[in-house]
């Protein structure tokens, strides 16, 4: 059954591209037509392509993958925020650090750094410190939690990630690229879609175009997650019966035993009678 309703993407404005002279000859086979200088997105491969890349999605996160949003522009930010957090997803909504994914293990000793915080604010030896000391790893802590805060649970590299406006997000795309990472993106008619993995021809500025995409993707993305912990359940059962199988198995073996040795005392005391 398909997720994408082609009426609810013509509702959001998904198919209003950019202006004629913002125009990246890369989308021509996206593009339906010109209007009053406005390109206008063929909705009919925005829906087929939207299918394959949820699709793909869904796997991931069934496979116990992470998938990695990121949207630094205004009107995306708090979208994706939203979104993220409710699928328990990583997601970077401010400036995108440097080196995130080409330099994973040091962004990892960023984020112990944090942890390391929270841990001396728990325990209390934060308290012991001067008030000076205090307030400047209050400050250093502000500072990391700004940056890598979403990201904070991130224990090892995504397997995928999700970009909307690959021109703004261009180092993110950059480094996935670099390192096998498949990408998904929202690309609008000024951006390449052949840099992405599963590029998905939609507007990518205006905030109902960006809400619908992310609404759809994230039904898919709750799909996979249902069906691992279905999945995950039933090895659960399956290993339960195993153990219980064994132990039932080992208790019926412990019986025969004591049988067999009450039937050898048996047998003793009556050779010794006679």
């Amino acid at each position: 059954m398909s997720r994408t309703n082609f009426q609810e993407l013509l509702k959001a404005g998904v198919h209003f591209g950019h202006l004629k002279k913002k125009y990246n000859p890369a989308m021509a086979p996206y593009v339906f037509m010109e209007k009053n200088g406005i390109h206008i997105i063929d909705l009919n491969k925005t829906v087929a392509m939207i299918e394959d890349a949820t699709a793909a999605m869904k796997q991931i996160v069934k496979s116990g993958k992470k998938i990695l949003f990121v949207a630094t522009k205004k009107q995306a930010k708090g979208i994706v925020a939203e979104t993220a957090q409710a699928l328990n997803m990583p997601y970077i909504t401010e400036r995108w650090p440097g080196g995130l994914l080409t330099n994973f293990a040091t962004i990892r000793k960023s984020i112990k750094k944090m942890q390391v915080i929270d841990k001396m604010q728990e325990d209390g030896t934060l308290e012991t410190l001067s008030k000076r000391e205090r307030l400047q790893i209050s400050r250093q802590r502000a500072k990391l939690d700004l940056n890598l805060g979403s990201i904070v649970k991130m224990t090892r590299m995504p397997e995928a990630i999700f970009i909307i406006d690959t021109n703004k997000e261009a180092i993110a795309l950059s480094e996935a690229n670099k390192l096998g990472i498949r990408s998904f993106a929202m690309n609008d008619t000024n951006t390449d879609p052949s840099k992405v993995s599963f590029p998905i021809p939609a507007n990518d500025d205006a905030s109902k175009s960006i809400e619908c995409i992310l609404a759809i993707v994230s039904k898919a993305i709750a799909e996979g997650l249902e069906e691992r912990g279905a999945d995950q359940a039933k090895k659960d059962d399956a290993k339960k019966q195993k153990a219980k199988e064994i132990a039932e198995g080992l208790e019926e073996q412990a019986e025969n035993k004591d049988v067999t040795t009450s039937e050898k005392k048996k047998a003793k005391t009556t050779v010794k009678e006679k």
